[in-house]
């Protein structure tokens, strides 16, 4: 919308003439001569203030220079008015300290910012202005600047950009049961009392249970035989191949009446290094250090066999707690569990939230649609879990209900207080307490090729009222605050591209200002028709909007 025209500002024209002539009646006469100019042309919403920067251009000999000019800039609204600040001017030979008018001409530029208060949208702008010459003042006759108030920017929402962590919700859990049986010294016999102890009755309930279970998969099956590193290898490999063997026999014995399983996988290792070395680390004897050394500066198993019986007391602690530990034969069932779906969650939480694991309650704090549900879920994955995403989402929850100052106290607690993520959402405080300095400070901090980061400068030039540098920012963003960025910096297509998809009154709405501002009447009155059937109180907002003067009647 290009409303860039010059205007005859009464005030200071008059204050002219009245310093440029001999009499109060001639500078009246004369105040058409001076001409000003608005930027914007329009008085323009940004955030809950009008601001707006006056230029005034007047003509050589108009500036007296004894004289001295009062303006008083004045909104007139329905209901009321608001003064702004009564701004002086002084000739060049006026002894005091107000900015100086050459009697050359000139022009004088102020910027004036005024509080925006309801019934502001239908207003004008006007100059009350007084000359005084030589002790005598005259009032100058008052003349509008500019009309109206751009509200397209009570549209945007300047409440900043977040986006949630991720909850690490698997779609399925790997697991694995265990069960083993063990050997005497140099034999392969499966003994009965093995088959019958608590490891392979604990295994094939867990077998039983699996297969039970639809959501569990049994993915294969692995028989794992060893020898304890002692006697030599070759023997402990023959030995560990003939246990590999007899425990494949006895594998059917194990399973009897377990159906839907697949053939087992047998593996004979042989020695059983790496076993004897987490075994000593976890034992309780005295020189367990000494031997992991061993174990770690020799690769050769002859090597390190010798090196340990030499140290005889500790290898009789070994014969004893560690090495009949390793003569044994593993079987390992490989699962994997179907996790529950949303829904099925929602289901579950329904009974009881105490039996859901962390990655549980951040997914069902991830898909609730209600800002307090969401609080509820991420509170309890902070309380069982010490969760700090829980933490870092339970903020952002606090911001989806508009509790900023809960929000700032829940990321204040998070461990990393210089992630990027916590840095911005930081940021998103401060913009939403107003305090803008603040906010850009820290998104200062993060890394500039975050998408969030660059979203929020561009929430905070929006807010400023930078128009054209919150329009580049938001570029590509999509939603509501693009928009209106984009239409206040008079970037159209960007703007209808950042409203696609969304058939809300509001972005109706905007699509009329958008086509009203582009002379395109019929398609304005068109969007607004279809904006005020979705929300009837816009019809009322149409009717005072400048945006829309020439298409709302």
């Amino acid at each position: 919308m290009k409303v860039n025209r010059i205007l005859a500002i009464a005030a200071v024209a008059a204050a002219i003439v009245a310093c440029g002539k001999n009499s109060a009646k001639q500078m009246a006469e004369a105040a058409s001569q001076v001409s000003a100019t608005s930027e914007p042309a329009a008085l323009t919403l940004v955030g809950d203030t009008i601001p707006v920067t006056v230029t005034v251009n007047y003509p050589k000999d108009y500036f007296r220079p004894d004289a001295i000019v009062t303006v008083t800039p004045v909104i007139v609204y329905n209901g009321g008015e608001q003064a702004g600040k009564t701004y002086t001017y002084q000739g060049s030979e006026v002894k005091d300290n107000y900015p100086v008018v050459s009697t050359d001409g000139g022009t004088v530029t102020e910027h004036m910012v005024f509080n925006f208060v309801p019934g502001m949208e239908v207003c004008y702008l006007e100059l009350r202005s007084a000359c005084i010459v030589k002790k005598k003042t005259v009032d100058l006759p008052t003349m509008k600047v500019c009309e109206g108030v751009v509200m397209t920017g009570k549209f945007a929402q300047g409440k900043g950009y977040y986006e949630y962590r991720e909850d690490g919700y698997p779609a399925t859990i790997e697991g694995s049961k265990e069960g083993q049986i063990k050997y005497d010294i140099n034999s392969a016999n499966v003994k009965a009392k093995e088959l019958k102890g608590a490891s392979i009755t604990e295994y094939q309930a867990a077998l039983k249970e699996a297969v039970a279970n639809e959501r569990v998969t049994i993915k294969g099956i692995e028989i794992v035989s060893y020898a304890s590193p002692d006697g030599g290898e070759e023997l402990n490999a023959k030995l560990s191949d003939k246990r590999s063997g007899a425990a494949e026999k006895a594998w059917g014995k194990i399973t009897k009446g377990i159906d839907s399983l697949a053939a087992p996988s047998a593996k004979s290792v042989g020695q059983d290094w790496e076993g004897f070395q987490e075994a000593v680390s976890k034992s309780d004897i005295a020189d367990k250090d000494l031997i992991v050394r061993v174990l770690s500066m020799y690769s050769d198993p002859e090597v390190r066999e010798k090196e340990i019986k030499n140290m005889s007391a500790v290898y009789n602690e070994l014969r004893k707690e560690v090495l009949p530990e390793l003569r044994r034969t593993r079987f390992i069932a490989t699962t994997e569990f179907r996790n529950y779906s949303n829904e099925e969650l929602e289901a579950l939480s329904g009974e009881d939230v105490a039996n859901l694991d962390e990655t549980a309650l951040l997914r069902l704090g991830a898909i609730s649609k209600e800002p307090a549900k969401k609080q509820e879920y991420y509170q309890a994955a902070v309380n069982r879990f010490n969760s700090e995403p829980g933490k870092y989402n339970l903020a952002l929850a606090s911001f989806d209900a508009d509790e900023n100052a809960q929000a700032s106290t829940v990321l204040g607690q998070l461990a990393d207080q210089n992630a990027d993520d916590v840095l911005n959402a930081k940021a998103v405080a401060a913009i939403r307490a107003g305090k803008y300095d603040e906010a850009k400070a820290l998104l200062d901090k993060c890394d500039q090729g975050n998408k969030a980061v660059q979203h929020n400068y561009g929430v905070l030039a929006l807010v400023k009222g930078d128009f054209a540098t919150a329009a580049d920012k938001l570029n590509g963003a999509g939603g509501v605050d693009e928009a209106v960025a984009a239409i206040l910096a008079g970037k159209y297509s960007q703007a209808e591209g950042a409203l696609d998809g969304d058939e809300s009154a509001n972005a109706e709405y905007l699509r009329a200002v958008i086509a009203a501002r582009q002379q395109k009447v019929l398609d304005a009155a068109k969007y607004l028709v279809s904006a005020c059937k979705k929300d009837p109180s816009l019809k009322e907002k149409a009717l005072k909007d400048v945006e829309l003067a020439n298409v709302a009647k």
